[in-house]
């Protein structure tokens, strides 16, 4: 299953200004990279940012949404932004949903 991880942060804890927040950042894609077994991620899809926004864009495919909080939580992520965890389908699979009568938001 697909998972959204959305995460932001204030321009006062980005890691271009906060030493603190640097010292996470610069081992969160270690880490990711490390532990998708652990979280039961089958893999990581994508990881954007926008830094002018203070926002973050990850992209998994994994098991649950318990396991990918708990690797935004080990990680470090949620010591320096807020998240949010959003199951994603792909567009093709909510269109063949809608043609066959069957309900979109499964």
């Amino acid at each position: 299953m697909l998972f959204g991880v959305f995460a932001s942060h204030s321009p006062e804890s980005c890691p271009l200004n906060n030493e603190q927040s640097k010292r996470i950042f610069l081992g969160i894609d270690e880490k990711i990279k490390g532990g998708l077994k652990k979280y039961n991620v089958e893999r990581l899809v994508a990881f954007y940012m926008s830094v002018l926004e203070h926002q973050w864009i990850i992209i998994l495919d994994a098991e649950n949404a318990h396991d990918v909080e708990a690797m935004c939580i080990d990680v470090g992520i949620s010591a320096t932004s807020m998240v949010k965890i959003v199951p994603l389908n792909e567009f093709s699979t909510v269109i063949n949903r809608i043609a066959a009568g069957g309900n979109s938001s499964k």
